[in-house]
């Protein structure tokens, strides 16, 4: 499957009641087994619902409007996706895996609202953001609302869920905040860039796994493989990100290429390239150093530069063994349909950047 093919999936709000984005990727994902599509449509339909009921049943007409902003927006619905793939491992009709899922895209929408105050961020999925609509305060006070929102729906949740979703909203915040102090004295950009990326993404990719799985009664041991999965996904995606802001056109990735590298957003090709000693990154060392403000032309003379350097390939390549340790830990799971679509999932993170 082309990358293109990958992408033909809808990236615009969508209706309640039409497939979103992650049942038109899990038709990409396959496998061609209409039950398993049928059964997983349909729950990512049902998901869809209950998470526009949730975000918006604050007694405040104005709070409602706040709270159900982003999910009204649209998005990619990947966590819930991976609740549902992931319950595929234990009895996926067992109640609360809907919840589950629901918790899931919660707590990442929370961290979105978040996000975009502390990068004063003036748009989310094409659509003016919270910040932007609300200002600072209000926007993060809505992060906290549907934080709250997705505590009071866990305390339904088995309670190895409810422990690991307790867990995990202590790790994104600590990421943040390891994000925002920058790297120690004694600490390397790359290994604080991946502890980062440890806490914001990979953390909450792991858990709408490991909550599926222990929401549908799927063994420890499977779910702590899924766990695992996630985790190096999770790494693997954040620089897939990176690698699409260097290297992919507008058209293709839907947003403006080098958007990051203009903010000065410290993503993993950049370290990568601060730090090497290759002579043929001599110049773009020096233009990173300089910054934007060296001209007019910095940005398209960086971009090129990007798309041959050492330092993209070495990120590409660490992208790589992350997704290999992420299919190795499937290796030991059922051969059910749903393991077909993780594996799948590993090469459509891959094809991103191709």
């Amino acid at each position: 499957m082309t990358a293109e093919q990958l992408y033909e999936v809808p990236t615009t709000v969508v209706p309640v009641g039409d497939r979103p984005y992650a049942a038109a990727l899990l038709r990409r994902l396959g496998p061609d087994v209409p039950e398993f599509q049928d059964r997983l449509g349909g729950a990512l339909a049902g998901v869809e619902r209950l998470l526009r009921t949730c975000t918006r049943d604050a007694s405040d007409p104005r709070v409602r409007e706040l709270t159900g902003h982003l999910a009204a927006t649209g998005g990619k619905r990947m966590r819930p996706l991976l609740v549902l793939l992931a319950a595929e491992f234990g009895d996926p009709d067992r109640a609360g895996v809907d919840r589950a899922a629901v918790v899931a895209e919660l707590v990442h929408l929370a961290s979105l609202y978040h996000d975009d105050v502390v990068d004063r961020a003036p748009t989310r999925h094409g659509a003016a953001s919270a910040n932007a609509l609300w200002g600072n305060r209000m926007a993060a006070m809505g992060g906290n609302w549907l934080l709250a929102r997705a505590a009071r729906m866990s305390a339904d949740l088995v309670p190895d869920a409810l422990a690991l979703n307790s867990f995990t909203a202590n790790r994104i915040v600590a990421g943040q905040l390891r994000e925002l102090a920058g790297p120690g004295p004694e600490e390397d950009s790359v290994g604080h860039y991946f502890r980062v990326t440890a806490g914001k993404t990979a953390a909450l990719l792991a858990m709408s796994l490991g909550v599926g799985a222990f929401q549908s009664g799927a063994p420890r041991a499977v779910a702590d493989r899924l766990v695992a999965y996630g985790e190096e996904l999770g790494l693997a995606f954040q620089i897939a990100d990176d690698l699409l802001d260097l290297l992919s056109p507008e058209a293709f990735s839907g947003k403006e290429q080098g958007r990051d590298l203009l903010a000065g957003v410290p993503s993993l090709p950049v370290l990568l390239a601060r730090d090497s000693s290759d002579p043929d990154d001599a110049e773009l060392r020096e233009l990173l150093a300089a910054g934007p403000a060296a001209g007019a032309d910095w940005h398209r003379r960086a971009l090129a530069l990007f798309s041959v350097s050492r330092a993209t390939v070495r990120a590409q390549s660490l992208m790589h063994e992350r997704l290999d340790r992420a299919r190795a830990a499937l290796d030991a799971l059922p051969p059910l349909p749903a393991r077909h679509s993780l594996d799948a999932l590993c090469d459509f993170v891959a094809l991103r950047t191709g």
